[in-house]
């Protein structure tokens, strides 16, 4: 069984500012997830041009090592070696295609995020365009709030928009749950997940701990993209390439010699 579910997150940004915000906030995501083995390599970053789906922009690909991210259950039953994920990305913004897949289990298990970053408070009706049916009935829409606060063990001031101002673009703090009502800027990332997943005895198990886990890291990764504003405001694309030219060469360091560090997803 495939699950579809719309996640819905407004932001105090523009269209533009999120393209160069959201790479560089990555970029800096990755370092603070990456050691003891696990985290982020980045194998392939290139542009790419006609694609018959999904236009001209730039391709990633990148492997997740989790070994010491994943709940024991998982660690548990999966074979070693097989706590890898494979994510190939199509950024031909403001649209973007993810395929994440583990080539343990092949077809079954495929994540998919479609991805459209649009003007405005977050209200478009299917704005990825499936059949009216298909949508009404079988993707649910869940609308992430930046301004909520996450739990404990993943909370950090500095990366609070409560708390946060951006001094070079005269923005923030918000100041309530309902800021995006009198927001200026506001724009939303549209993001539809979808997950197949095939294993006999733990397909609703892992389809939830999926599900949940995706809406932590769009949460918590959005807050950051916020907090982070100063720090990317006035960049342009090249700067950005720079950025990630670097930051490649610094997650292969750190993924062999620093200590674990990061996340370590919710059961």
């Amino acid at each position: 069984m495939v699950i579809k579910k719309e996640f819905r997150i407004p932001l105090p940004l523009t269209v533009e500012e999120y393209r160069v915000g959201q790479l560089f906030s990555f970029a800096q995501a990755s370092k603070n997830e990456t050691g003891g083995g696990d985290g982020v390599e980045v194998v392939e970053n290139k542009p790419y041009r006609d694609h018959e789906e999904y236009g001209s922009g730039q391709y990633t690909y990148k492997i997740y090592h989790l070994e010491s991210k994943v709940p024991r259950f998982i660690r548990y039953l999966a074979p070693k070696g097989s706590l890898e994920v494979h994510e190939e990305a199509w950024n031909a913004y403001p649209f973007c295609k993810t395929i994440i897949t583990n080539e343990y289990m092949k077809d079954s298990f495929r994540l998919e995020i479609t991805t459209w970053h649009k003007p405005g408070k977050g209200d478009i009706h299917n704005v990825h365009g499936l059949p009216e049916e298909e949508y009404s009935k079988n993707v649910e829409i869940d609308e992430i709030n930046i301004w909520e606060r996450p739990p404990e063990n993943s909370y950090k001031p500095e990366w609070d928009p409560r708390l946060v101002r951006s001094e070079k673009a005269d923005r923030g703090p918000l100041k309530d749950a309902n800021w995006k009502e009198t927001a200026d800027p506001v724009m939303c990332a549209y993001k539809l997940v979808s997950f197949n997943f095939k294993w006999r005895g733990l397909q609703d198990r892992v389809e939830r701990f999926v599900m949940k886990n995706e809406r932590i890291l769009f949460h918590n990764f959005h807050r950051q993209v916020v907090c982070w504003l100063d720090e990317y405001y006035g960049l342009t694309m090249e700067d950005i390439r720079k950025i990630e030219a670097k930051t490649q060469v610094e997650l292969d360091k750190e993924r062999e010699n620093a200590p674990s560090k990061g996340m370590v997803a919710k059961e």
